[in-house]
C-alpha cells in the first residue's frame, strides 16, 4: 500500500503579516465573470432556437480583441496560474511606480485565493509573482532562471521590488494561500497589499486571472498620503505597457496585455467589422464577400499597419515552431514535480526521424541482421498453426505485427503536440492558444499542415496567417460566450477550444467555406463537452500533455468532416458555445482546476 500525501492542499496557512491586527479591504462588490447564468435553468437552446445571451453583456456587446491577445507569448506551465498572476503583479509595481512610493514599501503580503491558491505551487504561480513584482514580464522574463530566483528568495528572505528597492520577504508569512476561499469574481483571485515602516497600509488591490493570460482589475487603492497627485483623479488601471481598450459593461476593470496598443476606448469600432457570435461573423462574411481571416485581419488595421501585423503574427508562429524544437530537443529525461513523467517528445522524434519508411516498417533493402524482420515473411520458414481465416487468404503476403502499431501521419501530429505541452510543463517560453495549458494543439496542427499538405514554401507566411487569424476568431468567440479558463468551464474551456480553433482553422486553410470552417469548430468543441480539469499536484501534465495531442488529431478529424460535408448541419457553433458555458457552470467547483477530485486523487503522488 503506498503512502502518498498532496503537500499542496494540506500546507497550514501561515500566521498573518504583522502582530497588529490589519484589516484588509474586502473583496469589491461588483460581479465579474466571463459567463453570466442564463435566465433560466433549462434553457438550454434547441437546434431551431437562438443561443442564450453571452458572457460578456448584453446583444451589443461585440467578440473583437487582438489576435495578440489571443496568442500571446509567456512562460509555461499556465496562462490563468503562471502568466496572469505575473502579470498582475508587473502592475501592481507598474502602478506603485507611477504613484511614487515604491521606496516606502517595507514589506508586501501576497494573498491567493480558490484555485490560485489549491494548484498554484504545482502551476508555479508564487514565482510567477515574485517575479512580476520584481518588475519582470512573462514576455520577456529569462524562464530557466525562475526557479534559482525563487529558491534565492525563500532563502534570503529578500525580494527587490520593482528591480530597484530590496525589501524583507518572509515567503512562508508573506505568501498566503486561502484554500478553503475564494473571491466572488472569479475563481482565480489574488490580492497584493504593500505596507510603509509602520506597518500601515500604502496600497491594496485584487486581480483576477480569468485565463489565456488576461487579467482584470480596478484601480488601485492607495492611501491619500502616497498619493503623488492627491488632487489628480486616480489613474486608469495599468498593463504592462500600453492601456486596453475595455469591454463596455466593465466600465472600472481593464485587460492586461503586453501588445494591446490601442489608448482610445472602443470608438474605433466605427470602422471595425464587429461580431458578437459565430451567426453576426457568417453574416459579415457573406456580406463583405470576406473570409473569416480577411475579417480578423480586417480589424487588427484598426490598431496597427499590415506589416506589422505580419511581422507579429509570423513572431507568434516562430515562438510555436521554436517550443517544439526545444521539446524534441531536450536532454531531460524526466519532468520536473513529484509524479516523475517521462519526456517523450525526443525519443518519439528520433523514432520517426529513422525514415518514414523505416519506421512504418516499410523498408525493402536487404537487413545486416538476420533477426530483423522483412515486410514480406519467408514462406519457406515454417509458420505457425493456421486457421480458417489464413486459409482462405493463402496468397497474400503477411505482414509483420510491427508495421500494424505504426501510422506515421498520426504520429507527428501527437510529437508536436508532445514537445510543445512537455517544454510548457518544464517551464519554458510557449504561446497561449489560447491557454498554456492547451497550448501544444494549435501549433501541431499547423506544423504538420506546413511540413505535409503546405503546397510550397511561398504558400506558407499566407497560410499561417490565415491559420492564424481564424483560429483567433473562433477563440474569441468563446472568450465572449463563454470562457477560456478552466477554474471555470473545466478542460473543455482549454483543450475543448483549442481543439475547435485548430479545426477551423485547419478546414480554411484546406481551402473550406465559411460554413465547413463554423462545422469543423463546431465538432471540434462538441466531441470535448463536460472535458474536466483534476491535474494530479497541480501540475499541468496529467492528464494535459497527452490530451492536447488527442485533441490535435482530433482537430483534423473534425476538419475532415467538414470539408468532406457541403457546410449544413444541425448544431450550430453558437449551440454548441452556449451548452459548454452552461455545463461549466453545472460542473462541480472539484473537477475545475482544483486537484480535489478525479485524476487528481486517484493517481499516487509520492
Amino acid at each position: 500500500m503506498l503512502s502518498c500525501t498532496r503537500s499542496t492542499l494540506l500546507r497550514r496557512t501561515p500566521n498573518r503579516l504583522l502582530s497588529r491586527s490589519v484589516v484588509l479591504a474586502p473583496a469589491i462588490k461588483l460581479r465579474y465573470s466571463t459567463f453570466k447564468p442564463p435566465s433560466t435553468a433549462t434553457s438550454l437552446p434547441t437546434p431551431s432556437s437562438s443561443p442564450s445571451p453571452t458572457a460578456s453583456g448584453g446583444d451589443d456587446t461585440h467578440a473583437v480583441v487582438s489576435i495578440f491577445d489571443m496568442f500571446s507569448i509567456g512562460v509555461g506551465p499556465s496562462s490563468s496560474h503562471t502568466v496572469g498572476p505575473m502579470r498582475a503583479a508587473k502592475i501592481f509595481v507598474k502602478e506603485a511606480t507611477d504613484h511614487g512610493f515604491v521606496e516606502s514599501i517595507l514589506q508586501v503580503r501576497v494573498d491567493l485565493y480558490g484555485s490560485l491558491a489549491l494548484t498554484g505551487v504545482g502551476h508555479g504561480t508564487p514565482g510567477a509573482i515574485l517575479m512580476g513584482l520584481e518588475g519582470e514580464s512573462p514576455e520577456l522574463v529569462d524562464a530557466k532562471s525562475i526557479p534559482s530566483r525563487l529558491e534565492d528568495i525563500k532563502t534570503n528572505s529578500v525580494l527587490n521590488v520593482a528591480g530597484s528597492s530590496k525589501i524583507n520577504f518572509d515567503y512562508q508569512k508573506h505568501m498566503v494561500f486561502h484554500y478553503m476561499e475564494a473571491l466572488a469574481q472569479h475563481p482565480n483571485g489574488m490580492r497584493i497589499t504593500c505596507f510603509d515602516k509602520e506597518g500601515d497600509i500604502i496600497a491594496t488591490n485584487e486581480y483576477f486571472s480569468i485565463g489565456g493570460g488576461f487579467v482584470i482589475n480596478e484601480p488601485i487603492t492607495v492611501q491619500p498620503k502616497y498619493l503623488k497627485n492627491q488632487h489628480a483623479p486616480p489613474p486608469q488601471p495599468a498593463s504592462t505597457t500600453e492601456n486596453v481598450s475595455v469591454n463596455p459593461t466593465l466600465p472600472t476593470l481593464a485587460l492586461s496585455n503586453i501588445f494591446q496598443m490601442h489608448d482610445e476606448p472602443e470608438s474605433h469600432l466605427s470602422t471595425m467589422l464587429p461580431f458578437k457570435d459565430s451567426k453576426s461573423l457568417m453574416e459579415i462574411c457573406e456580406n463583405q464577400s470576406m473570409t473569416i481571416a480577411e475579417v480578423v485581419f480586417q480589424n487588427e488595421l484598426q490598431w496597427r499597419s499590415p506589416e506589422e501585423v505580419k511581422k507579429r503574427t509570423m513572431a507568434i508562429w516562430n515562438v510555436m515552431d521554436q517550443s517544439i524544437m526545444n521539446g524534441i530537443s531536450s536532454n531531460e529525461e524526466y519532468l520536473p514535480g513529484k509524479l516523475k513523467v517521462k519526456r517523450r517528445a525526443p525519443v518519439l522524434y528520433k523514432q520517426l526521424m529513422k525514415g518514414f519508411a523505416e519506421y512504418a516498417g516499410m523498408n525493402l533493402s536487404p537487413k545486416s541482421s538476420s533477426n530483423q524482420t522483412s515486410i514480406i515473411s519467408d514462406t519457406s520458414k515454417k509458420l505457425p498453426k493456421t486457421s480458417e481465416l489464413t486459409l482462405a487468404y493463402k496468397d497474400l503476403a503477411r505482414v509483420p505485427r510491427e508495421m500494424k502499431r505504426h501510422l506515421p501521419a498520426l504520429d507527428w501530429i501527437s510529437m508536436y503536440a508532445l514537445a510543445v505541452n512537455e517544454e510548457n510543463a518544464a517551464g519554458g517560453r510557449v504561446v497561449t492558444a489560447p491557454t498554456n495549458g492547451a497550448a501544444g494543439t494549435i501549433p501541431a496542427v499547423l506544423k504538420y499542415y506546413l511540413e505535409f499538405i503546405c503546397p510550397s514554401p511561398e504558400h506558407a507566411e499566407r497560410d499561417v496567417l490565415e491559420f492564424l487569424f481564424t483560429a483567433a476568431a473562433i477563440g474569441m468567440l468563446y472568450k465572449r460566450g463563454a470562457s477560456i479558463s478552466a477554474a471555470e468551464m473545466g478542460c473543455q474551456g482549454e483543450v475543448g477550444v483549442a481543439c475547435s480553433m485548430a479545426a477551423a482553422a485547419f478546414t480554411a486553410v484546406m481551402g473550406g467555406t465559411v460554413e465547413q470552417v463554423e462545422n469543423a469548430a463546431e465538432i471540434g468543441m462538441e466531441h470535448n463537452l463536460g472535458l474536466t480539469c483534476d491535474p494530479p499536484e497541480g501540475l499541468v501534465v496529467i492528464p494535459c500533455i497527452e490530451r492536447n495531442a488527442l485533441a490535435a488529431v482530433k482537430a483534423i478529424t473534425a476538419a475532415q468532416l467538414a470539408l468532406n460535408g457541403d457546410g449544413t448541419h444541425r448544431v450550430t457553433l453558437d449551440q454548441v458555445i452556449a451548452t459548454m458555458r452552461q455545463t461549466g457552470m453545472d460542473m462541480m467547483s472539484k473537477y475545475k482546476e482544483t486537484s480535489q477530485a478525479g485524476l487528481a486523487v486517484n493517481v499516487p503522488v509520492c
